[in-house]
């Protein structure tokens, strides 16, 4: 990285319970989790988040090729407005999100979970095949876990617009807080390849095709620098729209990101294109957790916006233990960071004292700018 780690005050290594602001957050999603799916389980789910001293919600808007509100933007892209879930028919979540949100207290930012990333049997791409990046052979399909996805050309006018359009659709009709892009919103190392982006490379290449290898340097950086301009676009649409709205990120930690999914938050960051950083450090092991607290990326980013740790609640087959969490939640304070996002709601289970002992008070988060 060119940068070294800035110095580690004494008082740092002091455990403190009670701060005085603190990120407190969770992410609300539609895979594995009913919260979202009627009015009566996300008020309930509001209401318990405020009891337990929360201050800071994260729904999901955009999920397999759909979006969770009505949109116009996705009834033109996608052919339907709304993700067919009969649980979302005939009301709109991010509008009740918002308003129950903010009357308890709480920020709410929308959260564009599956970003560039789309279900290889969606309605979206069975619509939009030439939006579809490849790899060096044509194929496209990449598996996460059990589901075949795709991933959509960050270089392709069509889907940047798309992208840009939904950011604005959202930001310009709900008093919303911010919004969030996560690990989703680049593409896949081994990806690239499709006819579009090829071209692209070779018009700023004299002619060279792109090379066959698909972690060449020149080649990481191009790709990422595409995606960056992409950033730098959507930041420029939020603060257009609404200035006061944080632009959010919550990505795998830095070189992991810029390595598998051309993903160079720390550019971002550098840039002013990030205004809240949440990093997932979903990590069993406390060793390996406490290490990338203190990476020098998310050092710097430290001293510059409110930066938290995304810290594993659980998954479907996996709970993850209070212990666990109460302890990285413990070193997300004695490394002074921001705060904690914890993916996700349904995980929390049923531990609301456990939750309580570790939020006492409520408290409000730091200020962005």
């Amino acid at each position: 990285m060119g940068h070294s780690l800035p110095p580690v005050s004494a008082q740092s290594t002091l455990p403190f319970t009670s701060p005085t602001t603190e990120l407190r957050g969770v992410w609300l999603t539609n895979i594995d989790s009913d919260v979202l799916f009627s009015r009566e389980n996300l008020g309930r789910a509001i209401q318990r988040l405020k009891r337990l001293n929360f201050n800071t919600i994260y729904p999901t808007v955009w999920n397999w090729g759909y979006t969770l509100y009505p949109s116009r933007v996705a009834e033109r892209v996608v052919g339907r407005s709304i993700d067919p879930h009969p649980g979302l028919a005939r009301r709109d979540m991010l509008a009740e999100a918002v308003i129950r949100g903010h009357r308890r207290g709480m920020t709410v930012i929308p959260w564009i979970e599956f970003g560039l990333m789309a279900p290889a049997d969606s309605d979206l791409v069975s619509r939009h095949p030439d939006w579809v990046t490849n790899r060096l052979d044509g194929s496209q399909i990449i598996y996460e876990g059990t589901h075949p996805r795709v991933w959509l050309n960050p270089t392709h006018p069509e889907v940047r617009q798309m992208l840009l359009d939904l950011v604005n659709e959202i930001v310009t009709n709900y008093d919303v807080d911010g919004i969030q892009f996560d690990d989703h919103f680049g593409m896949p190392v081994e990806l690239g390849y499709d006819p579009y982006t090829v071209r692209l490379y070779q018009q700023e290449h004299g002619g060279s095709l792109p090379p066959n290898d698909p972690h060449d340097l020149e080649w990481v950086r191009w790709r990422a620098d595409k995606i960056t301009s992409l950033m730098t676009e959507v930041f420029r649409t939020v603060k257009a729209r609404k200035p006061r709205a944080i632009v959010s990120l919550s990505p795998n930690p830095w070189e992991f990101a810029y390595e598998t999914y051309l993903q160079d938050w720390f550019t971002w960051e550098r840039r002013g294109l990030i205004e809240e950083l949440i990093v997932q450090v979903y990590r069993d092991d406390f060793e390996r957790f406490t290490s990338e607290l203190q990476r020098p990326e998310i050092q710097l980013a430290k001293s510059h916006i409110p930066v938290g740790i995304g810290v594993l609640t659980g998954l479907r087959n996996r709970p993850v233990s209070m212990e666990q969490i109460q302890t990285q939640v413990q070193a997300v304070r004695e490394h002074q960071f921001a705060g904690v996002s914890f993916f996700f709601y349904e995980t929390l289970g049923d531990r609301d004292a456990d939750f309580r002992s570790l939020f006492r008070q409520p408290v409000t988060r730091p200020r962005v700018g």
